[in-house]
């Protein structure tokens, strides 16, 4: 859903309220340009690309996604992917993001998702002390320790499913 303001979606609305037992829903940071890519990202909050908090949707079966949460430097290692999940990784497709996720590409985020999307955590976060997760939309952002980030958004596990270097 659009508003007047331009691509903003009931998603973050819905991320919000997720956040707020954690007491973290007015520490969402929203933007008037776009935060959709880990470039844009970075630039919004003037840190380093690295630091961005992407989060990869791959499917998992039929119904449901794998969700990795990942430094923003960093790429999937599909062997490592394979023997962490038992499948080869194959990333949805942009008409199956909100699907799966229930967020649109650009803003897809580790919070408010699906039952069926199973949110991992990559250790290349832990070499920060906080990362910048989006919250639901392209437009917006949190800061989060890795701690925070790993247990709101029910991550099942720490995964180490990245390329080196």
């Amino acid at each position: 859903m659009k508003s007047d303001e331009g691509e903003f979606t009931m998603s973050v609305h819905s991320v919000r309220k997720y956040l707020a037992p954690w007491g973290k829903s007015e520490d969402i940071l929203e933007f008037v340009e776009s935060s959709a890519t880990v470039e844009l990202a970075a630039l919004r909050l003037s840190v380093e690309p690295a630091r961005i908090a992407k989060t990869i949707s791959f499917y998992f079966s039929t119904d449901s996604a794998i969700l990795v949460i990942t430094a923003g430097d960093k790429r999937i290692d599909n062997a490592k992917f394979k023997s962490a999940f038992g499948i080869k990784p194959k990333m949805l497709s942009a008409d199956d993001v909100l699907r799966f996720t229930g967020h649109a590409v650009g803003g897809v985020c580790p919070f408010d998702n699906p039952p069926e999307a199973k949110v991992y955590a990559d250790l290349s976060l832990k070499r920060f002390s906080t990362v910048f997760p989006a919250c639901g939309n392209s437009n917006s952002a949190i800061e989060l320790t890795c701690d925070e980030l790993y247990s709101i958004s029910g991550a099942l596990g720490w995964v180490d499913v990245c390329k080196e270097g």
